[in-house]
This record gives structure tokens, C-alpha cells and sequence, in this order.
């Protein structure tokens, strides 16, 4: 990962096999500034400076710059569940580099960090920002700062697919996530607003 993006420095890994599973453990540096939120759904305001969203976009900028062949998202999960949960027919796939789990536990605040990267891969256009506006509904204008920090991808064709795809997931955990199925009535709204604007 480039230097843009803000994260805890490696300090070691281990590898292992044990009973036919393969296993890695990673030693990352301690991170002093705290998560934006304890969980990932954000519940209350975030006071970030205009420097933080800045620093986020060029920290996704950079992310989507590395080439790898891993997944966070597979394709043939994409084409089964979003049209299930959401009733919209997929096109084509914009696939990027992305973090694959941005949400608020996971950023640290008023400097910005990106923590847990054990699921970095490729995934479609727009499914970072996505899932942290989903993350968001609860405190209304987070999830609109987010929307407008975003717009040159969320609200897009290609970026569509980002939002449905982290729609779905939501939807698909709330059964047996908590803090999911007390978000999943937002979610299901803001699919609704999506569909019905295409």
C-alpha cells in the first residue's frame, strides 16, 4: 500500500498450517488515536476536520491505484444476491482496489488511520464510500457529508453497483448482526431511492 494511505505499520507475520487450515497472523504497530466510533454504525456525530475527508479521498485515490488479483467481493455473489435482495439487474462490473471494510470502527479521528486491512482486494466502483454512507444513516448529516465528499462516485453508473452490492450485505447480516438489523430499515429505504431513480 502507498504511503497515502494511513495505516498501522507491519511489524511482523507468521504463517502456519494446522489440521489441512492455513493460517496467517500479522503484528501491527498501536494505534493511539481513537476509532471514530466503538462500533460501525455510526450513532452520533463526527466532528472531522475538512483535512480528514481530504485525507480519506486521497487515500482511497491511492488505494484504488494497486493492482492485485484477490477478491473482497466475489462476482458470481454479486450477481446472485444483489438482484435478490435489492430486484435490480446488474450490467457491467467497474471493479477497483478497495479497503473492503470502511466503516466507522475501522478510521480513526481527528487523524486519520485505516485499521483492519485483512480484507483489502478488488471490488466493484464505489463499494468503499458506499458502505460508509450506509454506515452513516443513523446521523443524517454524516451520511449527506459523505454523499457530497463522494459524489464523483456515488449516484454514478458504475458506482451504483458499489452501493447495491454493500446494500445487500447489510441486508443479507441483518438477520444475525444486531447493529445490521437495526440499520436495515434505512438500508432497504435507500435501495428503494436508487431503483426508483433508474
Amino acid at each position: 500500500m502507498p504511503p497515502a494511505a494511513p495505516r498501522p505499520r507491519l511489524l511482523g507475520l507468521r504463517d502456519w498450517s494446522a489440521d489441512r487450515w492455513s493460517y496467517r497472523g500479522e503484528l501491527y504497530e498501536i494505534v493511539e488515536t481513537p476509532p471514530v466510533a466503538m462500533s460501525p454504525v455510526l450513532c452520533d456525530g463526527a466532528k472531522l476536520p475538512d483535512s480528514w475527508w481530504e485525507d480519506l479521498q486521497q487515500a482511497l485515490d491511492q488505494i484504488a491505484l494497486v493492482r492485485t488479483d484477490r477478491q473482497a467481493v466475489r462476482e458470481e455473489y454479486i450477481r446472485r444476491r444483489v438482484p435478490e435482495f435489492t430486484g435490480f439487474p446488474l450490467g457491467d462490473i467497474a471493479w477497483t482496489t478497495a479497503h473492503g471494510d470502511l466503516h466507522w470502527a475501522n478510521l480513526t479521528g481527528p487523524a486519520l488511520t485505516l485499521m483492519d486491512w485483512e480484507g483489502w482486494d478488488t471490488a466493484p466502483v464505489g463499494y468503499d464510500v458506499a458502505n460508509l454512507y450506509l454506515h452513516s444513516l443513523p446521523v443524517p448529516d454524516v451520511a449527506e457529508r459523505v454523499r457530497k465528499e463522494f459524489a464523483h462516485v456515488l449516484g454514478t453508473p458504475a458506482g451504483l453497483v458499489g452501493e447495491l452490492t454493500a446494500s445487500t450485505e447489510i441486508l443479507q447480516a441483518a438477520t444475525r448482526v444486531p447493529f445490521y438489523a437495526a440499520l436495515a430499515d434505512r438500508v432497504r429505504q435507500h435501495v428503494g431511492r436508487l431503483v426508483a431513480l433508474r
